[in-house]
């Protein structure tokens, strides 16, 4: 999570969605920068309307704005996949090695989920009571025009590092099963198809 107390900015690391290299970029330029531990550094966005948005507005006597980054879901599931296949997942229950991307799905769609797919949903990080919490939401996939708006706020240039790559694996997925993944899933899929295509209108 980053604040920008003079731009009265708020970026809120939606996990999976480059938030790395994007604190990695923009620490310097942060009044705030929570980057340790993850479950404050991947604040969600119910918990910082709750606690943090109080306090900053009282503090500064203004409102301010929050941006996030959501993933295609089959797409951010593939990268949590890839994601635990590395080696240095120490917590052999949290790894993903010796399995391929259907049985983790299969995990994800438990009701009670082992530790290595109990992974959230974006839908529920970014919303409260079903509703979208953040003022403007971009697509990972449109990274481009995330970092444009970036540029337009901070009045500087962007340039993100490629940091916290994940290793290459087999993300296919039959088709019965993608299926089932939607139905379940739907609104994540549908808060991400709800996202607007900001390099087709004026930011």
């Amino acid at each position: 999570m980053l604040v920008f107390w003079q731009q009265r900015l708020v970026f809120l690391a939606t996990p999976k969605t480059g938030s790395t290299a994007i604190e990695a970029a923009l620490e310097s330029l942060a009044s705030v920068s929570v980057q340790r531990p993850p479950e404050l550094k991947h604040t969600n966005a119910q918990r910082y309307q709750r606690f943090l948005a109080p306090y900053l507005e009282r503090a500064s006597g203004h409102t301010f704005e929050v941006v996030a980054l959501m993933r295609e879901p089959l797409d951010w599931l593939g990268s949590w996949y890839r994601f635990r296949q590395r080696d240095d997942v120490m917590d052999s229950r949290k790894s993903t090695r010796n399995m391929d991307f259907s049985g983790f799905v299969e995990a994800y769609l438990q009701a009670e989920r082992p530790p290595f797919a109990d992974v959230g949903s974006q839908a529920r990080f970014l919303t409260k009571q079903g509703d979208l919490a953040v003022d403007r939401l971009f697509r990972y996939e449109d990274i481009a025009d995330f970092v444009v708006f970036l540029e337009d706020r901070l009045e500087c240039e962007v340039i993100l590092p490629r940091v916290n790559v994940s290793p290459d694996a087999d993300v296919t997925l039959d088709p019965q099963l993608e299926a089932r993944l939607r139905q379940d899933c739907a609104e994540d899929f549908a808060l991400y198809d709800s996202i607007p295509r900001y390099s087709e209108a004026a930011l």
